[in-house]
């Protein structure tokens, strides 16, 4: 077994290893797509020659192929619907613009059909790219796996072969073929997808390792005690697409009351013609009223009360860096009353660095130097705290010495002869003693652990000279923000990360936090999202890792952070901050509860229009255009009253208070 585990494999690079393929749908493979964008086509080109007084053959051909090509999608969809006594109010949109062409409105018609037709492409798209997301999860596990054989040979097997029992050799740079526990050897293993840890853990024999994640220095041998389709990177698939699935589109208001509107209209309709008809009243003239109450009772104000306030208020946030994926997640980001926070890329920038430097006394040297002397040892290593001291010494610039006879013992640190010295540089409980010289090296770096640092020792020829800390830089905005999302809620934000404890709970009194739930699987993030759901709250999760996107598929609302943000969760999230500011994430629920406002405000100019002229009509004689104008007038009222929310002065503008609120429950 140690012959196996002696075997030297070198890393591969970052501009060596294969990318994974990007699975991405594109917009015109999508059938619905293709059809609304034939509609729109064929509209603009109606448009300008119905305007000008242009042949009516032409127009008219244009217009009757705006018809099909937009309407029958949704026709046909709501006729399906109707198997399950469901009144779809697409297929009463096909049918009013139906009823508008047949009484002469053939451009009311053919813009209703098109505004549908293009809200139906939208939502195909965005499930189409949920799908993506799901699919590109799998290319995070390794297709193969060395597993060895009982005589200590070797054999590449996909890793939907391996079982509970097999063991399997994980080489420097491979990713782990299944979750397990390591039989023999070390490694530090860079586990971000799963646990969210900015670092790589070193694992030796006896510790757990995950399918997906990767080896970076050091041989291991893991045996299997998961089957693959039980992995930990197997069930954040499966809970992603659950998720996806149960997540609807059904939250918007106008959608809650479409049914009961739309089977009132329907009824209407039919009593406004069959009655005065029954009670002698001309065929034509109880056709023209019936089809001037349709248009008038028509939902098309009312469904343009929802539209422009949130597309305006999307709009509005992409310009300041925020990307809201569809109008109903910008409506129930207004909703959200419980924030839940990741830590690691979130909070935090996601990249180590270099807080502090301490020299010991009787080192004779001073924290520029210490510095040059860690990162002349740490510059041939490619593990990220080196990275981080090397990049610290370069912002000074600081001069590096070259390194010779470099070595590295994962878990441990690494070691190099720098100006004719030994130097080693690493963690603190390998290369300290325990005797009484050593308590004060030790005092400082429980000091600095204490305060949620990572300790790493700096020695020379064997005697320690220095400390430095290391951790993961907290966002400038990350209590400002939290100040302001515990004033927008009414309760202070909970932190759920994969990260220690200490470190966690050193972050949140830093920023204002208060409840933290620290070394959490995604399993974990999800049931306590589900735990606060199941009491009725609404819950918004901010992440930005694959581990984080369960739980921001299973929230009411998520928001992922865009810059180091994963393929998955940029996918899963219901909106993600390009710029990656974090402070945009309060403007945004802000903005939302605006645009609700604004959509309220239109139901109710539109309700009142509609209240108005149908009463008129059924009262009265209501002129067919005097209907049509009503009917008009009333959309564009409440699509200008919508589009306010385009102006720059409606995003509300970052706090700047950085003054941790108090839980007000």
């Amino acid at each position: 077994m140690s012959s196996v585990l002696d075997q030297r494999s070198t890393p591969p690079s970052d501009a060596t290893r294969p990318a994974p393929p990007r699975r991405r749908t594109r917009l015109l493979t999508l059938p619905e797509a293709r059809w609304a964008l034939t509609a729109l086509v064929l509209f603009l080109l109606a448009l300008p020659v119905h305007l000008l007084d242009g042949p009516a053959w032409l127009w008219g051909t244009l217009f009757a192929a705006t018809y099909v090509t937009g309407g029958w999608g949704p026709g046909w969809e709501g006729l399906k619907a109707l198997k399950d006594r469901t009144l779809d109010v697409d297929l009463l949109m096909v049918v009013a613009a139906l009823g508008a062409a047949s009484i002469g409105q053939i451009l009311d018609g053919a813009l209703l059909v098109v505004i549908f037709a293009t809200s139906g492409a939208l939502e195909a798209v965005a499930t189409a790219r949920t799908a993506d997301s799901v699919r590109g999860l799998l290319d995070l596990a390794p297709a193969t796996a060395t597993r060895l054989l009982p005589d200590g040979t070797e054999e590449t097997v996909e890793t939907e072969q391996l079982a509970v029992g097999d063991t399997i050799l994980v080489r420097p740079g491979e990713r782990v073929g299944a979750d397990g526990r390591v039989l023999d050897g070390s490694g530090d293993i860079d586990q971000a997808t799963i646990t969210g840890e900015p670092l790589p853990v070193a694992k030796r024999a006896g510790d757990e390792v995950f399918a997906g994640t990767v080896n970076g220095t050091g041989a291991l041998l893991v045996r299997v005690e998961r089957d693959p389709s039980d992995s930990v990177i197997a069930r954040i698939v499966k809970m992603v697409e659950e998720a996806s699935e149960t997540k609807a589109p059904t939250q918007l208001f106008i959608e809650r009351i479409e049914q009961r509107y739309s089977i009132g209209m329907v009824v209407a309709t039919l009593a406004v013609f069959g009655i005065p008809l029954a009670f002698g009243d001309s065929l034509s003239s109880a056709l023209l009223r019936a089809m001037t109450f349709m248009i008038v009772a028509s939902p098309c104000a009312v469904v343009l009360s929802t539209m422009p306030p949130l597309l305006s208020a999307i709009a509005n946030a992409g310009r300041h860096g925020v990307l809201v994926k569809s109008a109903v997640v910008m409506e129930r980001l207004g909703q959200i009353d419980t924030v839940a926070l990741d830590k690691t890329g979130t909070l935090t920038e996601g990249a180590p660095r270099v807080t502090d430097l301490r020299p010991l006394p009787g080192s004779g040297l001073d924290e520029d130097a210490l510095l040059a002397l860690a990162a002349s040892a740490e510059h041939p290593s490619e593990h990220p705290l080196a990275r981080a001291v090397v990049a610290a010494a370069r912002e000074r610039a600081l001069p590096l010495t070259g390194a010779e006879e470099f070595t590295s013992v994962p878990g441990q640190g690494v070691t190099a002869t720098v100006d004719g010295g030994t130097i080693t540089v690493g963690a603190p409980a390998r290369l300290l003693d325990t005797g009484a010289d050593a308590r004060p090296r030790r005092e400082v770096v429980a000091e600095l652990e204490e305060a949620g640092r990572t300790a790493v020792v700096v020695l020379r020829d064997r005697e320690p000279v220095g400390v430095l800390g290391i951790a993961d830089r907290l966002r400038p905005d990350a209590a400002a923000t939290v100040a302001a999302l515990t004033r927008l809620t009414g309760r202070t934000p909970v932190l759920l990360t994969g990260d220690n404890e200490r470190a966690a709970r050193h972050l949140a009194a830093e920023v204002g936090i208060t409840d933290v739930r620290a070394g959490l699987l995604p399993q974990d993030k999800v049931a306590a999202v589900r735990e606060w759901e199941a009491r009725g709250r609404r819950v918004l999760v901010v992440g930005d890792g694959v581990n984080d996107a369960p739980a921001l598929a299973s929230a009411h609302s998520g928001i992922a952070m865009g810059r180091a943000g994963s393929d998955l969760a940029l996918e899963t999230a219901d909106a993600v901050v390009v710029r990656d500011e974090l402070a945009t994430i309060p403007s945004i629920v802000r903005l939302s509860r605006t645009a609700r406002r604004l959509v309220v405000q239109n139901l109710a100019i539109a309700g009142a229009f509609i209240t108005v002229l149908v009463a008129w009509d059924l009262i009265g004689t209501l002129p067919l255009p005097l209907g049509v104008a009503g009917h008009e007038g009333s959309t564009v009222i409440v699509g200008l009253n919508g589009l306010r929310l385009l102006r720059e002065s409606a995003w509300p503008r970052p706090t700047r208070d950085s003054a941790p609120a108090r839980d007000s429950t």
